[in-house]
């Protein structure tokens, strides 16, 4: 058992490895460990560009989703992270920041405007921005701009990646989109529960509704925090609410596309019932829906 957090793989500046192995990140993902990524970028560079502060500034972020893809590929997700304005305070709009690293430092942002203000345009391919007075920012492309959710693809040349991880979560129960029982018990995951852990849910195929073509679905496992939970004395059933969490479309590298991905809460149940209420980053509108998937359940 580790505690605290270790660095399982480095990358440079031209993202190439220097410590540890993408196989370490992938293999501690699949235990449910936690992720962080430090950074580090010059201030007149990303920050204020041509400006007269030279410094280096050391940045570390949360992410509180995490995919594995094809079981070998690590992508992960801020999803608390509203728009900041380094070091004063905050961005221009009231939007979420979507941030997403991929574990060969493919970066992407989404931005859904919670704001009300009306969109100009529609969804589908934008025309690049122009990036000149950051060239570190490399923009692969631009989704929906003037829509209520916009995206882009990039890679921003940070100084260095490191991936860190907390790897003390527990595995102690799995199941099959029926609640077949695949590994460990139910009642170790009650009797956790009860001593007050901490629960996280690894959620496999959330994301095929979202696929071009559902017969060919890329095999992915989502992993998010859950909050409250209920155990039903008499049923024998488990239930937690989760955090809020980004659903996006299965694919390596993980990649925001227009109309391939959306937010929201999830209710996951012991016998693989998994109830969705999601956000249209476009319109902001809920709609509730529900599934049957495998979840793996871990403690802390």
């Amino acid at each position: 058992m580790v505690s605290g957090w270790n660095c399982v793989l480095e990358l440079s500046s031209d993202r190439t490895v220097k410590g540890g192995s993408e196989a370490a990140l992938a293999d501690a993902i699949r235990r449910g460990a936690d992720l962080r990524v430090g950074t580090e970028f010059i201030f007149n560079e990303h920050i204020d560009p041509g400006g007269d502060n030279p410094e280096v500034v050391e940045e570390v972020c949360a992410f509180r989703t995490t995919y594995l893809l094809d079981d070998r590929w690590v992508a992960g997700i801020m999803t608390l992270r509203m728009p900041v304005s380094v070091p004063d305070g905050f961005g221009q709009r009231p939007s979420m920041s979507f941030f997403m690293y991929n574990q060969n430092a493919q970066q992407a942002i989404a931005r859904p405007h919670i704001d009300g203000v009306a969109a100009t345009g529609e969804p589908g391919t934008s025309p690049l921005d122009d990036h000149s007075e950051m060239p570190k920012y490399h923009l692969d492309d631009n989704w929906d701009a003037g829509t209520n959710a916009p995206s882009q693809n990039f890679i921003y040349d940070f100084e260095n990646y490191r991936f860190l991880v907390r790897d003390d979560w527990r595995e102690v129960f799995a199941h099959g989109p029926d609640g077949d029982v695949v590994s460990g018990s139910l009642k170790a995951l009650r009797d956790a529960f009860l001593s007050g852990d901490d629960i996280k849910v690894g959620i496999r195929g959330l994301c095929a509704d979202l696929a071009d073509d559902a017969t060919t679905v890329l095999d992915h496992e989502l992993f998010v925090h859950a909050g409250p939970g209920y155990y039903e004395t008499e049923t024998k059933r488990f239930a937690v609410a989760t955090h809020p969490t980004v659903r996006v479309r299965p694919a390596v590298p993980l990649w925001y596309v227009s109309r391939g991905w959306d937010f929201g809460w999830l209710l996951a149940r012991s016998d693989g019932h998994v109830a969705h209420w999601l956000c249209d980053p476009y319109t902001l509108k809920f709609r509730k829906s529900k599934g049957r998937h495998a979840i793996r359940w871990f403690v802390r």
